[in-house]
């Protein structure tokens, strides 16, 4: 079967069945060069005139609808003017914006133009651009005006500026609506790059994720089976740009569904309630938000009903039973958990038809080979077993990333034909996965992985500080929050003020997600002989602590 065929069929499938066809996909063969855009997205939408984008901003009240054919104009001229100014096959771009059309018209471009995209979250600092731009030097940079000064002070080099507002050095985006509407989808290979993540990792500063321009999008059916959009839906997604739900849930699944998305822009703390609302005026159909934002909309008294809503889908960590069983009441709707990583697609899902299990991220979807693996990489066969969530034959599988930035972070997860998630899970005797914890340091807050070298790094650049461990600690809210050990220089004193002031230091270098909630002065940390600090110890110790609701002497809260 073609691959066309297959999304044609796919799409008509009714969305209960849509796994099962997974399965079909590793008999697919591509050509040596494959366009997604050209020869897959622009075939299946067949109505032009349809709403592809609906652009509402929540401080201003001001609505945009973007067309299929519009937004095939939009991201062809944007192809066309990187050309014009020389942008090459394989060039870097970053974009460093929030939820605005120009993302859209940006990622869809550069996948159909051979460029490399490597999203930018806007709350990035200083200190974590000049990392990404000393990794990858940018080509491109495409920002909105609150962010274009902090990226001229972390730049380098002279890349292709552009904004989306008027700013002095910089190519406002609207320039490019003059380019001609037709492009030629670049001659793309299976291993040509179009996205990186950076993301965290137990040592180290951050790694780049490197997805495929074939893989990836392919790949992301997966992620339209586990939430079950249909090509007649409206669709929202509460992410942020810059992370890899964005483009997983924002972008592939309802594009690949031919549905219409709609994009809510909000800044600063998120309106609960008034989301809400805007998801009932424009009688959204599907809606997918993390763990966090599913306790905050219950925590608020709305008359919102919600009534043309038919799939709720959440990511990044297990919803217990309360939260399911109350938004059911109030809404209707069940919240299907499901599971992935910026290294894949979705998973692991409670895929639409099956039985929710509180607590479950479902059953494994049947793109992927996995299985969980004990600690000498031994398939488990026995159930409530933990093991290492795996990937069996990963090289025969569409969605999941070609490797890392970092040869070494390869090697230890690429193991005996398996590629190894780092996360430990268990499976009941029928078949579903159940989350326990990362194998390895990495800390899970809220909607974040938080890698505990890059808090250590900006910890230790305080002036009172000797030595540091950070750990995630228990917390009901964000699932893990981030606490920090700290073994101070002499004549500095274990107060109050000292940890404020190392808050303060951690706050100048990174984003909110990453400081330090909890900081415990220590005077020694557990090493092994070699002198590796046992952050598995830490975590231990303070699980008993918050299982007995204990404190520390020398313990503040920030």
């Amino acid at each position: 079967m073609e691959i066309l065929e297959f999304y044609q069929n796919f799409l008509k499938t009714d969305i209960n069945s849509r796994n099962d066809l997974l399965f079909e996909l590793k008999d697919i063969v591509l050509k040596d060069e494959f366009n997604w855009v050209s020869e897959i997205f622009e075939k299946i939408i067949k109505d032009t005139e349809k709403d592809a984008l609906i652009y509402y901003n929540m401080g201003t009240e001001n609505e945009i609808r973007i067309s299929y054919g519009d937004f095939m104009n939009r991201y062809n001229q944007f192809i066309n003017f990187l050309k014009k100014h020389n942008i090459k096959k394989g060039a870097s771009i970053y974009i460093m914006a929030g939820a605005v059309p120009e993302q859209w018209y940006s990622i869809m471009g550069s996948l159909k133009g051979g460029f490399t995209v490597i999203p930018s979250a806007p709350n990035l600092t200083e200190y974590e651009l000049k990392y990404r731009f000393a990794q990858d030097p940018p080509d491109v940079i495409i920002s909105d005006i609150n962010n274009a000064d902090k990226i001229d002070r972390s730049l380098k080099n002279s890349p292709l500026k552009i904004c989306l507002s008027d700013k002095i050095g910089w190519i406002n985006y609207s320039q490019i609506n003059g380019e001609d509407n037709n492009a030629p989808a670049e001659k793309i290979k299976i291993n040509d790059i179009f996205i990186k993540y950076f993301t965290s990792g137990t040592t180290g500063m951050p790694k780049a994720v490197k997805q495929s321009a074939i893989l990836y999008p392919i790949g992301q059916l997966s992620t339209l089976a586990a939430i079950g959009i249909k090509e007649n839906y409206i669709h929202n997604n509460l992410s942020s740009p810059g992370w890899a739900k964005f483009a997983w849930s924002s972008f592939f699944a309802p594009l690949s569904a031919g549905s219409t998305i709609l994009i809510i822009d909000y800044s600063g703390k998120l309106n609960t309630g008034k989301y809400l609302e805007i998801l009932d005026n424009y009688h959204v159909n599907s809606f997918c938000a993390p763990p966090t934002a599913w306790r905050q909309f219950l925590s608020i008294k709305t008359d919102v009903k919600l009534k043309q809503l038919h799939e709720t889908v959440s990511a990044g960590e297990p919803l217990n039973g309360e939260i399911i069983n109350k938004w059911k009441e109030k809404f209707g709707t069940t919240i299907r958990d499901f599971y992935g990583q910026s290294e894949a697609t979705a998973m692991v899902a409670n895929s639409p038809g099956i039985k929710v299990i509180p607590g479950s991220m479902g059953k494994p979807l049947k793109m992927y080979g996995i299985k969980l693996l004990d600690d000498d990489f031994n398939e488990i066969a026995d159930p409530y077993k933990i093991g290492i969530i795996s990937v069996k034959n990963y090289q025969n599988n569409y969605g999941l990333f070609i490797g890392y930035s970092d040869e070494n972070k390869n090697r230890e997860v690429f193991v005996n034909n398996y590629y190894l998630t780092g996360d430990k899970a268990y499976m009941d005797d029928s078949g579903y996965l159940y989350f326990v914890s990362r194998s390895d340091d990495v800390i899970k807050t809220s909607d974040y992985r938080v890698g505990p070298f890059e808090v250590e790094s900006a910890i230790i650049s305080n002036e009172a500080v000797l030595e540091s461990a950070v750990i995630g600690s228990p917390d009901p809210l964000k699932y893990q929050a981030i606490k920090a050990f700290v073994i101070l220089k002499e004549n500095f004193e274990k107060n109050q003020q000292t940890a404020e002031s190392i808050y303060k230091t951690v706050k100048n270098l990174l984003p909110y997600y990453k400081l330090p909630r909890i900081i415990e002065f220590t005077n020694e940390l557990p090493k092994t002989i070699s002198g590796k600090i046992k952050r598995n110890e830490l975590r231990s110790i303070e699980i008993e602590k918050k299982s007995n609701n204990a404190r520390g002497e020398y313990e503040y809260y920030l």
